[in-house]
């Protein structure tokens, strides 16, 4: 399908990044991991199915369009592994399933100073802007993942005896790479945040304060670090923020409503606007829409990638009409809660339920927008 394409994000239709990996690309990912695939080879296979999925997207309509994150062996750890300094070690955070059972995880820890080895995102755009002449979509962690996820214990102290100077690099090291983007035209970057969405949750909140953090504490430095990285962008690009709750085989790290961080969170993170997940009842209401600022948007997940149960027009336009009590219609967009594949696992759905939900999307949106 050809056409024009939109430059202006968000776009009434939007996705969250990551899509379902193809089992072609999985199995050689397997095999390159035990050394049977060089480089090269596993190159070839992703850009294959990267052209394959930006195929299906402009094929169901999308005018933002991602590689999946297929390079990535999940949403965050495409920036981390773009980095020297980082090892992996346990985390005091849990996910949860419908079955209330728990799993542990590991995340990301500095043993030694942190340095951009090359560019993190840089090249992913590169391969799908020359092959779509749509608008390609950049995804990125929030820098708190890289402390939040540790308990605040981010960084071994004989690297890094003045934890500020973690937050110099880091940041740094955003800074450099959002230059590196806009120096190559991107207009459309999202910040996948998921520390924010996660001090919703009294319970996370409590275990916050037990790990010798304070919420409000970490909420101000959390803003204050999105603040700093993209205070440099360049005119044209537009920043939006994914609030997550988390996403990993169908299971979730917290629970509850934006009341809790919406009014500080929406009027002083200086990005664009916010996909926010509402996708069940974990999510709470519409009503903190009310503290959005008059000049950023809204993209409502309404659309679950966590089960394969196809959601109905008619129950998507009643949402978005439920929560335009609260901001403007013009000012709302629709997508998925979350991507379909945070990692290479994937959640638990079929690459044709994927397909179907992205297209319910974009026929709803042409249904409310026009």
């Amino acid at each position: 399908m050809s056409r024009e394409p939109r430059l202006n994000p968000p776009f009434r239709a939007e996705h969250i990044g990551s899509l379902l990996r193809p089992a072609e690309l999985t199995a050689a990912a397997k095999r390159h991991a035990r050394r049977e695939l060089d480089d090269g080879a596993l190159r070839e296979v992703q850009d294959s199915c990267i052209v394959e999925a930006i195929r299906m997207q402009e094929a169901v309509g999308l005018d933002s369009i991602s590689d999946g994150e297929f390079r990535r062996s999940s949403w965050a750890y495409g920036f981390v592994e773009a980095l020297t300094g980082f090892v992996n070690r346990p985390s005091p955070w849990k996910f949860h399933d419908a079955d209330g059972h728990e799993y542990p995880i590991e995340t990301c820890y500095a043993t030694a100073k942190l340095r951009r080895a090359r560019g993190i995102a840089t090249g992913e755009f590169e391969f799908v802007r020359a092959h779509t002449r749509r608008t390609p979509k950049v995804t990125l962690p929030s820098p708190s993942f890289m402390h939040f996820f540790q308990g605040g214990r981010c960084a071994d102290p004989t690297a890094y005896p003045d934890p500020d100077a973690f937050w110099e690099d880091l940041l740094g090291i955003y800074q450099a790479e959002l230059a590196a983007l806009g120096r190559l035209g991107v207009h459309w970057l999202q910040i996948d945040e998921v520390p924010q969405a996660m001090l919703c949750d009294p319970a996370i909140r409590e275990q916050t304060r037990a790990l010798g953090e304070d919420p409000e504490r970490l909420t101000q430095k959390y803003i204050a670090a999105v603040n700093r990285i993209v205070s440099g962008r360049p005119a044209g690009m537009t920043v939006g923020m994914h609030l997550c709750r988390g996403n990993f085989r169908s299971r979730w790290l917290a629970a509850g409503g934006y009341e809790t961080v919406a009014e500080r969170l929406f009027n002083e993170c200086e990005v664009d606007g916010f996909f926010l997940e509402y996708d069940n009842a974990r999510a709470g209401g519409f009503e903190p829409l009310r503290f959005m600022p008059r000049h950023k948007f809204a993209v409502l997940g309404l659309v679950s990638t966590k089960t394969p149960l196809l959601e109905t027009r008619e129950a998507l336009r009643k949402r978005i009409d439920e929560a335009a009590r609260y901001l403007p219609l013009e000012r709302l967009a629709l997508s998925p809660q979350c991507g379909f594949a945070s990692t290479v696992g994937g959640n638990l759905l079929t690459a044709e339920d994927q397909r179907a939900k992205l297209a319910l999307i974009v026929e709803t949106a042409k249904e409310v927008w026009g």
